[in-house]
């Protein structure tokens, strides 16, 4: 623990006793959101970002280790391992300085150059590389065999430069030298596929038929659009370096002493090594970094995207009429409560086209809302959502907000085992309607039940490392569920399965508990869950919320294990925890420091007293309800010029989606966020952001196709250079960076 806490410490400019603390709590099963908020003593305050960096370096270290055993392992068993190699593998301090010290010993199949060692002639590939003056025939006459396959003196020099060749690709040295030089100059060449061309699908990677730029610029979206290209057929990719002589020349400098006829020869072998193994086992490194590189851009514009979407502000508890719009099967209709449970729900058919089958839909809108008190209606805003939210608008005597909600993954929800669980005699499309509904109360809550792929953030999500995208996923889930805090008698399954130190198990057994039992009174109530323990019990409760229950403090923050300070607290004052809780004069007046013990210091005390001033405080925003400009809901409606509301849906590498209510997102290029250079959208914008934005122009036949400005973006840029934009815009969004 000491070499990884000091390497870990090193690499990340915090203090070793920093890292220690965490990778000891980490061995003790303590997870990432309980160390940063409650051991922020034992941490030196390190936020859940240096945590979980800890943790994934300490996971890559454990692995490199493990990998460095089984290779030592391996060359004893062979009785390959002397000191001196042994003393090589236990220094290399990254995989790739491992693999290339073992590359030599590690056991291959028949090879050219296993072949010839079979056939006796290592001694003359050793005799050609030491380039004395002796002719490289005479050396080889001494090797003719032809009952070793050795028929004349050019073939044991064949045999030999095999040799040689090999040796010098797999030279650690050397393969360092040209890797830095594949890595500093490599171009990244893209090339149609004979004859795919005008293959209609081909269309999106036009821009690639004949495409190169450095490897080492190229950004994410472009690299693993060229690698879907070349998955799907239609493009043919090189990743070598710009002046391919010059690494050929890098290698034959590190091994050729001469230009003599032996030095001919090894300059060969070299020549050969290069070409026949080892470029192509550099280009394959290249291609892997790339695609590393990519994936994990790729996954933090999703993982930011995800927590930007998931800590969208909630309505709160509001009883809500939800519709899931349809023009064919009729708009879905659920009516909720204020803790989201279904009261009754039906179909209605404005877009019918009959005046009696809207004066229906209207009478049956208003009747429900009347009915069961709706106080706010969520319409999705899929097909016919503008004109399902019109309807409702429009109708005579509608007095409620009308508030359109993203229905992205409900429909995944629906059919999902939860949803059949919770729903199972309810049709599919009235389950989709009470996901809308329940988005709009709380995104939190609702969004967990989905598969975060299905959500509708990110880019080339199915291209990336499906494993790391799961589990950088399920770390936004967690940090963002715990960061707000969970209701204990009103959380369903899904939303406890986040909470620290729970999991699906233990968040069952609660569930169970509590229809068989009733509400929690208290946090320690949590013990008599079957399996769970005081160690879940440590890691959970404090983000765990009971409202109004026996003991004040288990609304709050505040962990069961400071609850005694508090009460001491309490006691000092003349008050009681409730009585605190409630007055800011008798806060002002604790010192904090009277309290700080060895195990309890002032961060965590200061954590206590924010609490304390406002329990259970939700980090995200208050609501605000947002309408899109009446009268443009559809494609056909836009005009370029037009200055519309929006909310941004998406955020890539290479721009911002912007949905402004016509069924289609638009495109906001990164070059067309701001009246500055941007590297990172983010920097500008967040999912769920209400924007102001310019139609630059619109293109009917491909419908995803228009482009929006920020309005300061629009204002200054000047006639005579919009077309340019345009074009350097248009050219990034036919190259397929739009594909997500």
């Amino acid at each position: 623990m000491q070499n990884y806490a000091s390497i870990i410490a090193q690499e990340l400019n915090i203090r070793p006793q920093q890292t220690e603390a965490v990778i000891r709590l980490l061995d003790e099963d303590a997870t990432v959101p309980f160390i940063a908020r409650y051991r922020k003593e034992a941490t030196g305050s390190l936020d859940e970002v240096a945590v979980t960096a800890i943790r994934d370096r300490l996971a890559a270290l454990k692995e490199l280790d493990k990998r460095r055993e089984a290779i030592l392992a391996s060359l004893e068993e062979r009785g390959l391992l002397t000191p001196e190699l042994r003393a090589k593998v236990e220094a290399a301090d990254a995989l790739t300085v491992l693999e290339d010290i073992y590359l030599p010993y590690r056991p291959k199949r028949r090879t050219r150059a296993s072949m010839a060692k079979e056939r006796g002639l290592e001694p003359l590939a050793d005799q050609l590389a030491r380039q004395d003056r002796t002719l490289p025939e005479a050396m080889a006459a001494a090797y003719v065999d032809a009952e070793k396959s050795v028929p004349d003196a050019e073939a044991a020099l064949a045999g030999a430069r095999d040799i040689l060749a090999e040796r010098f690709a797999e030279d650690q040295p050397a393969r360092e030298r040209l890797r830095k030089l594949f890595g500093r100059e490599g171009l990244m060449r893209s090339k149609a596929v004979s004859g795919k061309e005008e293959v209609p699908d081909a269309a999106k990677y036009r821009d690639y038929f004949a495409w190169d730029e450095p490897a080492a610029q190229a950004p994410s979206h472009r690299i693993l659009a060229m690698f879907r290209g070349e998955e799907e057929g239609f493009l043919r990719l090189s990743l070598r370096p710009r002046n391919e002589e010059q690494a050929q020349d890098l290698l034959a400098r590190l091994f050729v002493l001469n230009d003599g006829p032996c030095g001919r020869e090894v300059r060969a072998a070299a020549l050969d090594g290069y070409g026949r193994l080892l470029a192509p086992a550099l280009e394959t490194e290249l291609r892997n970094q790339l695609k590393q590189r990519a994936d994990a851009e790729s996954i933090r514009v999703f993982a930011e995207n995800l927590r930007q979407l998931l800590l969208a502000p909630p309505l709160g508890a509001q009883n809500i009429l939800a519709v899931d719009p349809g023009f064919r099967t009729g708009c879905k209709i659920v009516c909720l409560n204020r803790e989201g449970k279904l009261l009754e729900y039906a179909t209605i058919n404005p877009h019918a086209g009959s005046d009696k089958a809207r004066t229906e839909a209207g009478e049956t809108l208003l009747r429900l809302a009347k009915k069961h008190g709706a106080e706010v209606a969520a319409v999705g805003n899929g097909t016919a959502g503008r004109e399902t939210e019109a309807f409702i608008r429009a109708l005579p005597g509608w007095s409620i907000p009308v508030v359109m909600v993203s229905e992205s993954g409900a429909s995944v929800y629906s059919a999902s085992e939860a949803a059949r669980a919770e729903f199972p005699d309810l049709d599919l499309t009235y389950r989709g309607a009470v996901s809308i509904g329940r988005r709009l109360a709380d995104p939190l809550a609702e969004l967990v039940k989905i598969d975060p792929k299905s959500i509708g953030v990110g880019q080339y999500q199915h291209d990336v490392n499906q494993s790391e995208l799961k589990r950088c996923l399920d770390d936004v889930v967690v940090s963002c569920v715990n960061a707000v805090g969970v209701d204990l008698n009103t959380a369903s399954e899904q939303l406890l399965t986040y909470v620290s130190g729970l999991g699906p198990t233990l968040a069952r057994n609660i569930v169970a508990h509590r229809h068989e039992n009733g509400p929690f009174q208290t946090r320690r109530d949590l013990l008599k869950v079957p399996r769970l323990g005081p160690k879940a019990f440590e890691q959970c409760s404090g983000f765990l919320r009971i409202r109004d229950g026996k003991q004040p403090l288990d609304a709050s923050a505040v962990h069961p294990e400071a609850y005694a300070v508090v009460e001491r607290m309490a006691k000092d004052t003349g008050t009681t925890v409730r009585e605190l809780m409630q007055s800011p004069e008798r806060r002002k007046a604790i010192r904090l420091s009277d309290y700080v013990t060895d195990k309890l210091g002032l961060p965590t005390l200061t954590d206590i007293m924010k609490e304390l001033e406002k329990p259970g405080r939700d980090p995200r925003g208050p609501f605000k309800p947002f309408s899109f400009a009446e009268g443009v809901s559809t494609m056909q409606d836009l005009k370029q010029g037009m200055k519309l509301p929006g909310i941004v849906t998406n955020i890539t590498a290479f721009g911002a989606f912007v949905d402004i209510g016509v069924h289609q997102d638009g495109l906001v290029h990164i070059s067309q966020l701001a009246n500055r250079f941007v590297r990172d959208p983010n920097e500008v914008v967040k999912v769920h952001q209400e924007v102001l934005v310019t139609v630059l122009d619109v293109d009917i036949p491909r419908p995803r196709d228009f482009r929006v400005l920020s309005s300061p973006t629009y204002t200054r840029l000047k006639e005579e250079c919009i077309s340019a934009v345009h074009e350097e815009a248009l050219k990034a969004f036919k190259a397929g960076e739009r594909e997500m």
